[in-house]
């Protein structure tokens, strides 16, 4: 190998990390998370609209002024069937339940995996039924009049609600059956989808708390966790395959050849990317690395949506003109570029440390602080900061708005 050759070799080596960011693995990770917070947030925006629309049309049939709860509305807030709400407390304490569940798989996860593997089937079930639902509501909307069919003590659906429920259970019965990376990700991408859409953040406060709770989470457990446990207790759990519940019971019925073609399965935890031009490398992130900071997203678009709707003027006046190009610009794009950015420096530090980074560490700033500069830039961070989607008329009585 002669001088130049040697000099394209070692030129090519130090720019790796830049050649790995167009890798197929990678650039998949970025749109489909981006995209998987777009459409659970808008989801979560139509669950409120179709909230409000029938509990205007049960006004007008009966003729009486609704009255929510004490301390709540209909806009999402606790009390209500859009979702679930996390108030202070739950924030506070979530990082340290995540903790202890992380503990729980690490140490017991062999005795366990079953019961993980059945639970975790059951509630992709659900998930991705969810997540199939518009699709199978376009595609029913001609031969269905939407009336909902009784199932006893199961409740009562809609055409569209069965037929999405039936897709999904055969989806998991694919995955369940080959182990496929591809169903493993379909799958978790619905409960990705679920969780963004029912799950509530109330205010700024509370995304605060839970976020920053989770950054220090993210970043023990990855950095950390070797030192006391002698292993990385966050990636030893999150690639850790799980028996098939189908071989399991075919040793205990003594079938052996069900049993040997029976594949281990990975938990839908997380996304996981192959790469096209590199053989074994693959691409992961772990659903909280989209959840939260999606849920984060999902509540400024809904504060987006309601400043719209109410027109209300800025506690204190904006330092930004009005009419102005940063005006316009609006909270939701703003924290999405900033999940962008975050994510594209978490996969710059993997590829330059060759090592996994705990990908909130960069995720939580890069969201939350531009998020809050321009809050406080156009006058609307006390109301953020509180939460902006109650409004008190006089002691008790609360007005949806």
């Amino acid at each position: 190998m002669n001088r130049q050759d040697r000099l394209e070799a070692v030129a090519m080596t130090e720019y790796d990390w830049a050649y790995s960011l167009v890798d197929s693995s990678r650039v998949s990770t970025f749109l489909i998370s981006i995209l998987l917070i777009v459409y659970g947030s808008f989801r979560s925006l139509n669950i409120d609209q179709e909230e409000r629309e029938r509990k205007e049309r049960e006004e007008d049939r009966d003729n009486l002024l609704p009255t929510p709860p004490s301390g709540q509305n209909a806009a999402g807030q606790p009390g209500t069937e859009n979702g679930v709400v996390i108030d202070t407390s739950q924030a506070m304490f979530l990082p340290i339940g995540a903790s202890v569940s992380l503990l729980v798989m690490f140490f017991f996860f062999d005795s366990m995996q079953m019961v993980f593997a059945v639970c975790t089937a059951v509630l992709a079930t659900v998930a991705f039924a969810f997540l199939l639902l518009p699709m199978c509501q376009y595609l029913m909307r001609p031969c269905s009049t939407g009336t909902k069919i009784s199932f006893g003590i199961c409740g009562r659906f809609t055409s569209a609600e069965i037929m999405s429920f039936c897709l999904s259970v055969m989806l998991v019965f694919m995955w369940v059956m080959t182990g496929h990376w591809l169903l493993m990700d379909a799958l978790a991408m619905g409960l990705c989808v679920t969780m963004i859409a029912f799950v509530r953040l109330p205010s700024l406060k509370v995304s605060t708390l839970l976020l920053t709770g989770l950054l220090i989470y993210d970043v023990f457990w990855v950095f950390f966790s070797t030192y006391i446990f002698n292993a990385n207790v966050m990636v030893r759990v999150a690639t850790r395959p799980a028996d098939n519940p189908v071989g399991v019971i075919a040793r205990r019925l003594d079938l052996p050849n069900v049993a040997k073609d029976a594949p281990k399965l990975s938990l839908p935890g997380k996304l996981i990317f192959p790469s096209m031009h590199s053989a074994g490398h693959f691409s992961m992130l772990g659903l909280g690395d989209i959840v939260m900071p999606g849920l984060l997203l999902c509540f400024v678009l809904r504060y987006d949506n309601w400043k719209r709707q109410t027109a209300e003027p800025a506690l204190p006046p904006a330092m930004i003109p009005h009419g102005s190009l940063a005006q316009k610009v609006t909270y939701f794009h703003c924290s999405l570029i900033g999940y962008f950015v975050g994510l594209l420096t978490a996969t710059v530090s993997s590829e330059v440390y060759k090592n996994a980074q705990p990908a909130l560490l960069y995720l939580v700033p890069f969201t939350l602080l531009p998020l809050v500069i321009m809050a406080y830039l156009k006058g609307d961070l006390k109301r953020m900061w509180h939460e902006p989607f109650i409004k008190t008329k006089s002691n008790n009585p609360y007005q949806e708005v």
